[in-house]
């Protein structure tokens, strides 16, 4: 008797666990369902890869949720109360939990960009009411219950007869064929950087799709790069509204954009030259670059929208309004650059409306800086129309000067810095000597008229690592120098806070006669007039900070935050600022098509 008792019991929990493989597999499909909505914001494939790869990661990624919500919660419920009944109920407010979050998740991912975290949480609690519109953030949790509830006993009156069909070891080959299948296509796709697939990294949650580049790169192995033809179909409205541009007067504009420039050794002893300009013209006291390094700095300045869309605006192709704008009223427009391959200059849409004139860094980035400078007077020489110049100089990147180069006298180092860090800042201390020289050089060539803006693409760490320069959010790295020569003699220091991405509303508004309002087509403001903005976005989609008056909030693409003080010294033991942050998100998101 005893032994039968046994034996019913095991049974009643075989098929409570069976029932319970069913509805959690049943609720992935549920799951997938709801989960359609992300793709409405990140955009659907164009081709058949693409599909087969959404296909194989939706099915997988929203199967395996759902068995960890069932593994997590149910199982245990199912061997300490087995009884069909509370599971039933159990498990039908637990897969409505879990669809309500999943539902939730969708809307603050298509709002901010960013799925649900401690960080997410906050700015959606704090922007509630724009978030959930109408009444169905009630009608939807009721109307899932009722479909729970009408699932669980119906999947339980029948999981004899399913049980009987032996589907379950098809359905588990299936959906784990699925979830292997498509981490190994992404470690293909990752490794040859096929943007179709890889831009879905993001657009679930809790997503960690497996990579091959990092193993890559540690073994000295370099990814292969293909063009993509097939585009995302979400693209950004840029701009907001047509312009309206005519420029009474025409006049020659240089910009001079330096790799790597801080704003604090710009000094009388490192560099006289651009140190007296400065004095004697406007100078941005308190710059920000938009981005910590190069990409996302050159991004902000000759695009002047968050580095956010950075990734859309390459898949598209779409080009940066401010030389467009230029080319079109008859400006010649140059671009004098160094690069190591000039393809990757010609494949970059901020560059499509230059005239390209690239120097070769075979003998190191000093020496093609060289080429650089003597290209650019060369060229402006000879021109006879209206010129837009941007030159790019690079040396101080790679802390590099030219054989022979005399330099100035080492100075003491700060004592936080380590032993390899202080002879990093020396020899940056030559390359910045250097490159003041090709400035002086620079000025001194074009006609007086010129509008002259000189300026640090993004700041500089001293260190040789890479990957920890990249992460690096301080002001080291972003706060750079901006000056601004006005033929009319313009000489007062602005001393609130500008950024790069001011640079393209100042020269379309002063210069190309554009009467629209700035926020059509950029997110910062005239570089002339205080902003009433009380922060600065930096960074791009991944990792980013939100410079502020007294603190900076550096955030991962995981929604992770750390705040620190102003001189990133210090971290704070406080919580974010929800409405700047919400305001910050929603600058991220305005541009899309929705």
């Amino acid at each position: 008797m005893v032994e039968r008792k046994k034996q019913m019991s095991r049974d009643k929990v075989s098929r409570l666990v069976n029932w319970g493989h069913w509805f959690a597999f049943i609720n992935g499909l549920l799951a997938i369902i709801i989960g359609a909505r992300y793709l409405e914001t990140v955009g659907y494939p164009d081709s058949i890869v693409g599909w087969g790869y959404l296909a194989l990661n939706t099915i997988g990624q929203f199967s395996f949720l759902a068995f960890i919500v069932y593994l997590v919660v149910l199982f245990p419920a199912t061997l300490v109360i087995p009884y069909s009944k509370i599971l039933r109920g159990l498990g039908a407010f637990v897969a409505t939990a879990g669809l309500c979050t999943l539902l939730y998740d969708t809307i603050v991912y298509d709002d901010y960009g960013m799925h649900l975290s401690p960080f997410a949480f906050e700015l959606a609690w704090a922007d509630l009411n724009a978030l959930l519109r109408g009444t169905s953030y009630i009608i939807t949790p009721l109307a899932i219950i009722a479909i729970e509830l009408t699932l669980a006993n119906f999947l339980w009156k029948r999981i004899e007869k399913i049980q009987k069909r032996n589907w379950g070891y098809k359905v588990v080959a299936f959906v784990g064929v699925c979830f292997v299948s498509s981490h190994l296509i992404h470690i293909w796709a990752d490794a040859a950087d096929v943007s179709e697939i890889t831009r879905y990294d993001d657009a679930y949650p809790l997503s960690y799709p497996a990579t091959a580049r990092s193993f890559m790169e540690s073994h000295g192995v370099e990814g292969t790069s293909a063009p993509q033809e097939n585009l995302p179909k979400n693209t950004i409205q840029y701009p907001k509204a047509p312009l309206q541009c005519k420029a009474d007067q025409t006049q020659n504009v240089l910009v001079i954009g330096v790799n790597s420039l801080r704003a604090d050794l710009v000094d009388a002893s490192t560099m006289p030259f651009f140190h007296g300009y400065a004095q004697d013209n406007q100078s941005l006291t308190q710059h920000l670059s938009g981005g910590h390094q190069y990409q996302s700095g050159l991004f902000s300045l000759l695009y002047g929208i968050q580095g956010s869309y950075i990734d859309v605006v390459e898949t598209h192709k779409i080009k940066p309004l401010m030389p467009q704008q230029f080319a079109s009223q008859g400006y010649d427009v140059g671009l004098f650059t160094t690069a190591t391959s000039s393809e990757k200059v010609a494949e970059n849409p901020a560059f499509h409306d230059f005239e390209h004139h690239i120097a070769s860094s075979e003998d190191g980035s000093a020496q093609a800086d060289i080429q650089t400078v003597t290209e650019f007077k060369r060229w402006q020489a000879y021109r006879s129309n209206p010129w837009f110049a941007f030159v790019n100089l690079a040396s101080p990147e790679d802390y590099d000067t030219p054989v022979g180069f005399l330099g100035i006298e080492t100075v003491q180092a700060d004592k936080s810095l380590k032993p390899a860090q202080k002879v990093l800042f020396n020899q940056y201390r030559q390359s910045l000597n250097f490159i003041d020289q090709q400035i002086e050089s620079i000025v001194q060539q074009v006609p007086e008229d010129t509008l002259i803006i000189i300026t640090g693409i993004s700041g500089k760490v001293f260190t040789s690592n890479y990957r920890v320069a990249s992460k690096n959010l301080s002001p080291a790295n972003v706060h750079v120098p901006m000056v601004i020569h006005w033929p009319n003699g313009k000489r007062a220091a602005a001393k609130h806070t500008t950024s790069h991405l001011g640079l393209a509303p100042t020269l379309m508004s002063q210069v190309l006669g554009c009467t629209n309002p700035a926020t059509d087509y950029s997110a910062g403001r005239d570089l002339l007039q205080p902003d009433d903005e009380t922060w600065v976005y930096v960074g791009d989609k991944r990792t980013f900070a939100i410079y502020q008056k007294e603190e900076i909030t550096v955030i991962d693409r995981h929604g992770k935050y750390r705040i620190y003080d102003r001189n990133y010294e210090k971290r704070l033991k406080k919580k974010m600022s929800a409405p700047e942050l919400i305001q910050v998100m929603r600058e991220g998101r305005r541009l899309f098509n929705n």
